[in-house]
């Protein structure tokens, strides 16, 4: 039996997908605007949400569904862990909590392994095709931005146990569009999909204020004027 998932999460997605490129912190970052702090705020609040990830796919390995798409080098919380020490220091566990954005995220993430956990794969879906879809493209508008030497602080666009980047993106599709799974838990998958959407974007919007402030809002209105729907994304899926 196919699901045809993937084609399914790919159409049923579309506009979460634009709205999530079309945030003011995602707009400024794909025109080359990256501010350190807000940046930084960003790599924290995702450890939290790849750390729940990935130890609830773990937890859930042995799933008949999620056990499909458990693909433990996708795992990013060791890359994050790698980018939270460049960015606060050693210390940096102790400077590191949740937004309040995160914190939603990480709980929905919770909430759905602990009661469906076949919904884990919309979460999967959403982050990691996202990372490998423009994770070398936003590496590079990264490192310009904020003048990062290679290897400094983009640990996360780095999936090294990976040597091909796309022949992988297209195993997981067809493994996606393979899950057993009937028409109604397809639809739940892609509706949650879009919550997830939802809930990267509450992330960004909160980053905007320190990014207003750092670059002024004359600037921040005219890099966030309507947009064009991009090829590369922030950690949203393709």
């Amino acid at each position: 039996m196919s699901s045809n998932l993937a084609t399914k999460l790919r159409e049923g997605t579309k506009k979460s997908h634009t709205m999530a490129e079309n945030t003011g912190f995602v707009a400024c970052f794909l025109k080359g605007t990256v501010e350190k702090n807000s940046y930084r705020n960003l790599v924290s609040n995702l450890y939290f949400v790849y750390s729940a990830m990935e130890e609830e796919m773990e937890r859930q390995r042995e799933h008949p569904i999620v056990s499909k798409i458990y693909f433990p080098e996708l795992n990013r919380k060791a890359a994050l862990e790698k980018d939270l020490l460049y960015y606060y220091g050693p210390n940096w566990r102790e400077q590191v909590a949740p937004s309040a954005a995160a914190e939603e995220y990480v709980a929905r993430i919770r909430e759905v392994s602990n009661t469906a956990p076949e919904l884990l794969v919309a979460h999967s879906y959403t982050r990691y095709l996202g990372d490998l879809s423009g994770g070398q493209i936003l590496k590079k508008i990264a490192q310009t931005a904020m003048n990062l030497s290679d290897g400094e602080g983009t640990a996360f666009y780095e999936f090294k146990t990976i040597s091909d980047e796309k022949a992988f993106k297209n195993t997981y599709r067809q493994v996606m569009n393979d899950l057993p799974v009937d028409e109604a838990t397809a639809d739940r998958i892609v509706d949650e999909a879009n919550d997830a959407f939802g809930l990267n974007m509450k992330m960004f919007r909160e980053l905007e204020g320190s990014l207003i402030k750092a670059i002024g809002q004359m600037l921040f209105n005219t890099l966030t004027r309507r947009r064009n729907r991009g090829s590369t994304e922030l950690a949203t899926a393709e």
